[in-house]
């Protein structure tokens, strides 16, 4: 995403991060590639909030983003939110793509990088049985 300003954090903080909040606050499961273990992509649940869903530029248009949503969807009884960038658009598409909704946008007031966002929701579709007397 070149339109992000340059990271605050050096490597080390982001480790740490990872590390003391997001392993230890939430659901993560992680890609690899099968042949290399290499890791390429994770994603993060807390409570309902998507809150990362990531995979290297190689490793895109390959079905993981798919399989990775699909596990974090089985893990959520009811619906799911994320935030995104308004100008990740390719994010966006594929959020649309797997049902997501767009709730709210902001002007990027709420997140680090103060680039405008929105929240987009996904709900799982309810077999309702109707009938008629």
């Amino acid at each position: 995403m070149p339109y992000l300003p340059p990271r605050r954090r050096s490597d080390e903080e982001v480790v740490a991060w990872v590390r003391n909040v997001v392993l230890a606050e939430s659901t993560v499961w992680v890609a690899e590639d099968g042949d290399t273990g290499r890791i390429v992509g994770y994603a993060a649940l807390e409570g309902d909030m998507l809150d990362s869903l990531y995979l290297l530029a190689d490793a895109r248009r390959q079905g993981i983003g798919s399989r990775l949503l699909a596990e974090v969807r089985s893990a959520v009884p009811g619906e799911l939110r994320l935030h995104v960038f308004q100008r990740n658009t390719d994010a966006r598409a594929f959020y649309t793509h797997h049902g997501f909704t767009v709730l709210d946008m902001s002007d990027g007031s709420r997140n680090m990088e103060n680039e405008p966002d929105m929240t987009m929701r996904w709900a799982p579709v309810t077999n309702s049985t109707r009938t008629d007397r």
